[in-house]
């Protein structure tokens, strides 16, 4: 066995490189990338680069794929310029929100409340859900760039659940923000989700499936999780904690405007969590019909994992990847899974089949 490869009980192999290594992939993402507009420069950084690499196991075409995908985005949504009063409605209820508080290792806390769900706009739910996660990076400390995600399932049901937000959710978070997620914590779940995902377990990258922990409130062991995680005395209540102040629209209002006065200078004078010191790239803006993708190369390899479900179809949704859904003639019971597995595992672990982690 080669000494760069290191073997995986679940899915195989991983590919370890050296540092030097790491480096001549990033190198070669820059030359492939080209020269852009300074202010689309800070995601081509070293750091940066290396996110991406790391989502796409350090395949050097598709990572270039993805961020060229990634800048084109950029250059047409705009994540950075949206302001607080465009989606101040879709927060009011608090169903998500960066907390006030920090993990441990110094990671921003993004809280999602399924219950709170207050809208039925997929595209304003989608632009909040941007919102949070540029304001998460704004707010993250220097050498940190990842998040937690704290999910509270109190009073969850499957009503809770659109699959056509879930796949707009999932693509969000997996191809603009790869590498993002550092835990997610899922409070309180229904009983089956811990069973069901250790069901998928051998189909995940070991980081995927340690990234995820399942809390209850009436487990002494997992609620030590949260103790050795958060400092008990500023987190909230709802999770354990000693604070009872819970969510106030107004108080997170004003921490939100803020914040938007503080991005405009995050974006001219960069910021070390999210970028090296030096963009990799500068110079004259580059046209958007420059930045082509090539066609997705991965279908063939989730047509032929499929062949290990032969009670699944596989449904194409394009570049969200691909959504399993049972046959027609199967009864409620298992649909009302697949819509569990459309949204625990579609969010939390990228591609269900293809063991891939984007987030």
């Amino acid at each position: 066995m080669s000494a760069g490869i290191k073997k995986s009980p679940s899915n195989g192999s991983e590919k370890i490189f050296s540092c030097e290594e790491q480096q001549a992939k990033i190198n070669e993402v820059k030359k492939l990338i080209g020269t852009l507009p300074d202010k689309l420069s800070i995601y081509c950084s070293d750091a940066s680069i290396s996110r991406y690499l790391r989502a796409r196991n350090w395949n050097v075409k598709k990572t270039t794929k993805m961020l060229k995908d990634t800048l084109k985005w950029r250059s047409e949504y705009k994540p950075e310029e949206i302001p607080w009063k465009e989606v101040a409605r879709e927060a009011e209820t608090g169903k998500i929100y960066r907390s006030n508080y920090f993990d441990k290792q110094g990671r921003p806390v993004l809280v999602m409340r399924p219950r709170c769900q207050n809208s039925k706009s997929t595209k304003g739910q989608i632009k909040y859900l941007v919102y949070c996660m540029e304001n998460a990076v704004l707010n993250l400390p220097p050498g940190q760039e990842q998040m937690v995600w704290m999910i509270d399932f109190e009073g969850f049901n499957m009503s809770h659940i659109s699959v056509k937000l879930t796949r707009e959710t999932a693509h969000v978070l997996q191809n603009r923000y790869p590498e993002r997620l550092g835990l997610a914590i899922l409070y309180n779940p229904p009983k089956f989700f811990e069973p069901f995902f250790s069901m998928v377990k051998p189909f995940l990258e070991p980081k995927t499936y340690n990234k995820v922990r399942f809390v209850y409130s009436d487990d002494v062991n997992t609620k030590k999780i949260m103790e050795d995680l958060f400092d008990m005395n500023k987190l909230e209540a709802a999770f354990g904690g000693n604070d009872t102040c819970g969510f106030d629209i107004n108080k997170y209002a004003e921490r939100m405007k803020e914040d938007d006065k503080k991005m405009p200078t995050m974006w001219t004078r960069g910021n070390p969590s999210l970028a090296a010191s030096e963009p990799a790239v500068t110079g004259a803006a580059l046209s958007l019909d420059s930045l082509k993708l090539e066609p997705d190369s991965d279908a063939s390899d989730n047509e032929k994992k499929t062949a290990l479900h032969p009670r699944l179809q596989t449904e194409n949704r394009g570049k969200t990847g691909t959504i399993f859904i049972y046959n027609k003639d199967e009864d409620s019971f298992r649909i009302f899974f697949v819509r569990i597995l459309t949204s625990v595992h579609r969010i939390l672990c990228g591609q269900f089949l293809s063991g891939t982690l984007y987030i």
